[in-house]
């Protein structure tokens, strides 16, 4: 793998949510510096090495039609999927690649405007699904079934009202948690790209979110497993909330410590497996079954893992454990419903990730706001934010291949 390659791209990403609420996928925005040439297959060797197929469906969007030709010529069969702009298929040459693409069994994808359905006929039938983005009046449809639905109790009587969502397709620009309930529950999507965060934590205003079941049962049945310290601290790494209620703990009056506790792994290093067994059953009854919270704590988690990548490089366990933290707790606050100073201040944080966090300052804040940046799909925003930090496009790049790899 050439060093050039990663480095002749911008990249940024964005998850993919299934039915479950798990990521089933990641659209990669991949897009050449200006007057840079991209080998394609250089670039598909780096993300094969980086970042290998697995469960999870691999989605590149790329921003120039010269290197979505080459990735057409000469991307293998199923793995990672390509997706093809309608703008772009009035080119008769690159409509010729995409029914050629598909004949070799490549995963094509049709991306469209808001509201548009696919207008070149001839290559319909070369795709493995569309993208497509509800407009207002599709959206108040998809709202109006929706209810009626809700109405009817799901029986589908004769007062049904036909949605505009169309089963098997993925969607992106979801608003609401109405909309992605009606698409994911009930017109069997394939999935959602993005997340209407604001929305689902809207209908948390008036009470408090608890952490997740799942991961405290997990963290319980390791305990119970006597599975590692690292284990351990990195299934609780899992849980943003989580972290943050056990480092209360871990400093409150009630357990008495003598030393302050900075960190997950000095909290249970200090508390040890059967306090923390029982910490975890007293704080069971009232933990979360929303699974539409998952979506928001698992992108939470994905920026503290790629800070850590881009702390990686000859850094001690120790850093990293806080750059992780400075990631963690970076976004805390939508899930505590309250200000992010006021709630960190209530934790002996180390000062570097106080400093990142609440005031865009220190060693750390160049990689929190990288990290950040990758979220958006602006890859100009994310080239100037690099840029600005003199983080090179290769190495930030391999970091977030690796931690999808990883995540």
């Amino acid at each position: 793998m050439t060093p050039s390659v990663l480095g002749s791209v911008t990249m940024g990403y964005q998850p993919l949510w299934n039915q479950w609420r798990r990521r089933s996928g990641v659209r990669l925005w991949v897009d050449p510096y200006s007057g840079s040439a991209v080998d394609a297959q250089h670039l598909l060797q780096a993300l094969q090495e980086l970042w290998p197929a697995g469960k999870e469906t691999q989605l590149l969007s790329v921003r120039t039609p010269a290197l979505l030709s080459d990735l057409l010529e000469h991307a293998p069969p199923g793995g990672i999927w390509l997706e093809v702009p309608d703008a772009w298929l009035g080119d008769t040459q690159l409509a010729n690649q995409v029914r050629q693409a598909h004949q070799r069994g490549r995963r094509l994808v049709w991306s469209g405007e808001v509201g548009q359905a696919a207008s070149h006929a001839e290559v319909q039938g070369s795709f493995h699904k569309t993208l497509r983005t509800l407009s207002p009046q599709d959206a108040l449809g998809a709202l109006r079934a929706a209810l009626r639905r809700n109405q009817d109790g799901g029986s589908g009587g004769a007062g049904v009202v036909p949605s505009p969502v169309v089963p098997g397709a993925l969607y992106e620009g979801l608003a609401s948690q109405a909309l992605v309930e009606h698409a994911l529950d009930h017109q069997a999507v394939w999935g959602v790209a993005g997340w209407p965060t604001e929305e689902m934590l809207y209908a948390y205003r008036y009470k408090q979110i608890q952490p997740a079941r799942e991961v405290m049962r997990d963290l319980v049945r390791a305990i119970d497993a006597d599975e590692s310290l690292e284990a351990l601290e990195r299934r609780m790494g899992d849980e943003p909330l989580l972290i943050y209620r056990f480092l209360r703990f871990a400093n409150s009056a009630a357990l008495a410590l003598r030393n302050e506790t900075a960190s997950v792994r000095q909290g249970l290093l200090n508390m040890g497996y059967s306090r923390l067994r029982s910490w975890l059953m007293e704080q069971m009854p009232h933990a979360s079954s929303d699974a539409n919270l998952q979506p928001i704590r698992g992108a939470m988690v994905l920026r503290a893992r790629i800070m850590e990548r881009l702390a990686d490089a000859g850094a001690e366990d120790e850093l990293r454990r806080e750059v992780f933290m400075c990631g963690i707790f970076s976004q805390v606050d939508l899930l505590l419903g309250e200000n992010l100073g006021a709630a960190l201040h209530r934790l002996p944080l180390p000062g570097r990730v106080a400093s990142a966090v609440l005031g865009q300052t220190g060693p750390y804040a160049p990689w929190l706001q990288v990290a950040s940046a990758l979220e958006g799909s602006s890859t100009k925003v994310i080239r100037d934010v690099c840029k600005a930090h003199d983080l090179p496009a290769d190495e930030v790049n391999r970091a977030l291949l690796r931690s999808l790899a990883s995540a």
